[in-house]
């Protein structure tokens, strides 16, 4: 009765009190853009203007001559394409020819045997001979500068012409090997089995850029290291092991990415070592074919342009798994400073 009582006479009804709910917060609004000024405006169009015009070589350079090129092998690839008749569509025939040639499984078998040998062989030379100019010696100049010419000179056809030469019949090696060892092969470049450690041998003696990069990184290692494995008892060799190499596997490892990729791309060397133009263009027996030389027979030597770009995009793809194989394996045996990852 009392509360009829109180809504008769404009009261209200005692109600339970309702939750309250806290507002949302305001989103802070965006600061608003000033324009600039049109001077300003005007100063910068120029300099993204002069910037474009200075990048525009670089840039048609890239597109002619790099990109152009890999968009149109990459069409050729699936083509049969001779160079002088229209490229004709055959889908994945150039790949399944390719699988089952057996000069490009031999071709796969030289240049596989020859990273495998030749890059620790020539990986091993320079860091053997950075750890020896790494020390506090006269003439050191002198020496990093004789080291180094090799890697600077021995790309060139001159060279592997000499090279040929050197280790044919009756030559120089040839002979020192009858004189000292009783053995007579007629040659290294003349024998199928021995032409490629003549290829092998080459690549060593142009040890000169990766020395040159262990030679910096060798630099990098604190001498108090060495000095507190002295006093350890250390020897040079679990110096060598337990200091040097963990200190210096992020410059191996680089050798290592660099020198096997150029590996992969061998040319010049054991086409002209090999014999060059001609039946014999890979060596006798094939034993110099390599993938870039049979490479170059397939597309220049046999007009098959097609399948030479197959071949070409197959090798891409083979460089670019060891290379991810190795960035793989760099967290097992690579050693980075703290932070500077």
């Amino acid at each position: 009765m009392q509360d009829r009582a109180r809504f008769l006479m404009g009261g209200t009804m005692a109600s339970p009190q309702a939750p309250v709910v806290p507002a949302a917060p305001e989103k802070p609004k965006p600061p608003r853009r000033t324009r600039l000024p049109e001077a300003v405006r005007r100063r910068r169009r120029g300099e993204n203007i002069a910037g474009f015009l200075f990048m525009s070589p670089w840039l048609a350079g890239f597109l002619i001559l790099t990109a152009g090129p890999m968009a149109a092998s990459l069409y050729f690839a699936f083509t049969d394409y001779n160079l002088f008749d229209a490229p004709k569509w055959i889908g994945l025939d150039n790949f399944t020819e390719m699988f089952g040639d057996p000069r490009w499984r031999k071709s796969v078998e030289v240049t596989l045997w020859y990273v495998v040998v030749g890059t620790p062989l020539k990986l091993a030379a320079a860091l053997g001979v950075a750890l020896l100019l790494n020390q506090k010696r006269r003439g050191q100049a002198f020496y990093r500068a004789a080291f180094y010419a090799p890697s600077l000179i021995g790309a060139s056809v001159s060279i592997a012409v000499v090279w040929k030469a050197i280790f044919s019949d009756d030559a120089i090696v040839d002979r020192t090997q009858r004189a000292i060892f009783g053995m007579d092969v007629g040659g290294w470049t003349g024998d199928p089995q021995w032409i490629i450690y003549s290829l092998i041998a080459l690549t060593v003696w142009q040890f000169g850029a990766p020395m040159v990069i262990f030679l910096a990184g060798l630099k990098q290692v604190p001498r108090e290291l060495y000095e507190a494995a002295e006093v350890d008892g250390a020897g040079t060799w679990r110096r060598f092991w337990n200091i040097t190499l963990p200190m210096i596997s992020p410059v191996l490892f680089f050798n290592v990415l660099l020198e096997t990729i150029h590996s992969f791309q061998i040319f010049a060397s054991a086409y002209i070592v090999g014999g060059g133009a001609g039946g014999n263009a890979c060596g006798p027996a094939d034993g110099s074919l390599v993938y870039t030389c049979y490479l170059y027979v397939q597309g220049f030597e046999n007009s098959r342009m097609g399948l030479a770009s197959a071949m070409a995009w197959m090798l891409l793809l083979a460089v670019a798994l060891v290379t991810a194989v190795l960035f793989w394996s760099q967290k097992r045996w690579v050693h980075y400073e703290e932070g500077s990852r």
